[in-house]
């Protein structure tokens, strides 16, 4: 325990951070599965690739259709009982996967059932830092739970493939499920709701009722700002992510040069938000830091558009994901800042949403607008255009509210 001030701060926080790190890397994990191994599960599953698409995609729909009730639980049941709801769906649908991995249908269903964990999770993670941390600490905070996130994102697209080939879907599975199990135990075992003391002057931790603060942040021109910059940010990441073969493909890139350079975006968006925070936390500013982003992201975005030169595309994948990715925490914090006293899970899950609802919309525009020789290009002019307008958005925020 360390006293700052008036405040007590206590060590514990950085367990409780370390496991919902955990859980919320299993669960991404759980997400991604399929995607690497679309080919060989199609094959093992006899089905198309389409349908193993939709093993992926049912996160996004599930998130959009209960986003506002698994809120509605962060912020009246508190971080433990949503997160740890979460954390045991997770366990259940990845033990689901690996005892009954050869049956497809049985296989969808638990996926379901582990996205339907997904929203209590990742809804939390300003909950925890409000719950646990100083404010001078709470960008950082939202930094490693959001790094957590692309974690277990990297270690999905790395480990999958390896675990396919050594021990086959089904047993890839089984070790997925037991890993997933371990982690909802970690976390029911070693967090707790909030400490003793809260780390905040008194009325900094007090939060109005969901229903409440819903109506405050749809008056808030500042949320509805960043809402938009997040509709855009977070649905052209899932769009690039997804469609990075194709949109390198027609210019004479490998498919292992494009897993590549995907895998170079999620190493620069986990050492963004790694960086970024802190330094937000260390100025004690979040508008300089979120526009710093968007401005920086954009190089990198053109050249994933036009790179001809490999270490060219590797060099602006690895930007695009430092600078985009880096924003993510930044802009969950300022949103829980510039609505409060509205509660931090309502805050954070919109936000959320906002990404899971326009990566659907942008994944299957981006193969609507292809051009008749397979390109890309078309749609990602778009998208340059729409960061662009993200980036003059983001200058008209205002500064964040709450100081030290």
């Amino acid at each position: 325990m360390v006293k700052e001030g008036s405040i007590k701060v206590y060590g514990y926080r950085w367990v409780v951070l370390a496991a919902f790190m955990l859980i919320a890397a299993l669960n991404q994990l759980s997400w991604i599965t399929f995607a690497p191994i679309t080919v060989s599960a199609a094959s093992f599953y006899i089905t198309s690739d389409l349908m193993i698409g939709l093993l992926s995609m049912s996160f996004m729909v599930i998130y959009v259709l209960i986003v506002l009730p698994s809120a509605w639980v962060i912020d009246t049941w508190g971080l433990y009982a949503a997160v740890g709801f979460g954390a045991a769906l997770t366990a259940l649908g990845a033990l689901g996967r690996g005892v009954f991995a050869e049956n497809f249908t049985i296989v969808f269903i638990s996926q379901v059932v582990i996205a339907f964990g997904q929203p209590f999770i990742l809804g939390s993670i300003t909950k925890l830092a409000a719950r646990w941390f100083p404010i001078k600490e709470r960008a950082t905070a939202a930094g490693l739970g959001t790094l957590a996130i692309y974690l277990g994102i990297l270690a999905g697209m790395i480990l999958t493939p390896i675990l396919t080939i050594k021990y086959q879907i089904k047993g890839m599975l089984w070790i997925y499920g037991i890993g997933a199990l371990v982690a909802a135990g970690a976390f029911l075992a070693l967090a707790r709701e909030r400490p003793p003391t809260p780390p905040c002057p008194a009325g900094q931790d007090e939060r109005a009722l969901m229903f409440d603060g819903l109506k405050s942040m749809f008056k808030n021109k500042d949320f509805i700002l960043l809402l938009v910059i997040f509709f855009i940010g977070l649905g052209m990441f899932n769009g690039v992510t997804t469609w990075i073969e194709a949109i390198v493909r027609p210019r004479g890139f490998s498919i292992s040069q494009a897993g590549m350079t995907g895998g170079l975006m999620l190493i620069g968006g986990i050492l963004g938000a790694l960086i970024i925070p802190m330094i937000s936390d260390k100025v004690r500013r979040r508008k300089p830091f979120i526009i710093l982003a968007l401005a920086g992201m954009l190089p990198g975005l053109v050249g994933v558009t036009f790179a001809q030169s490999y270490w060219l595309l590797l060099v602006s994948g690895f930007f695009f994901g430092f600078f985009l990715l880096s924003s993510g925490p930044i802009g969950f914090q300022y949103g829980a800042e510039i609505t409060h006293p509205a509660p931090e899970g309502t805050s954070n899950s919109l936000l959320l949403v906002m990404g899971q609802l326009s990566g659907i919309i942008f994944i299957f525009g981006m193969e609507f607008f292809r051009s008749p020789s397979g390109a890309m290009t078309p749609s990602l002019l778009v998208l340059i255009g729409l960061m662009i307008l993200c980036l003059v958005l983001s200058t008209l925020l205002r500064a964040s509210p709450v100081r030290d």
